[in-house]
């Protein structure tokens, strides 16, 4: 079963495709650009439709998802957990 999706093995965030992943579990992660999978524990409890972290992000990175520069990060995140608003902003403003 697949449960979050990236679109490139450099992307740090994924997005949960499945509703229900709590803390603790192990998750398959599809590559679409690549067909393949890998595999990571969720640390938090992550909605359908969040992100993921796919990487260690330190205050400052750059956020990748499907390939775009979506924001930067304000609060870390290990990988694993929980990557939403509340840790990461847009470069906008």
């Amino acid at each position: 079963m697949i449960h979050v999706v990236l679109h490139d093995a450099t992307d740090t965030v994924a997005v949960a495709v499945v509703e229900g992943i709590q803390a603790g579990a192990e998750l398959t992660a599809w590559i679409m650009d690549d067909d393949r999978t890998v595999m990571l524990t969720a640390l938090d409890d992550i909605p359908m439709g969040h992100k993921i972290a796919m990487a260690d992000l330190a205050v400052g990175d750059t956020v990748i998802k499907y390939g775009v520069d979506i924001g930067k990060v304000v609060a870390s995140a290990r990988r694993g957990q929980h990557a939403h608003v509340h840790n990461i902003k847009t470069k906008r403003w």
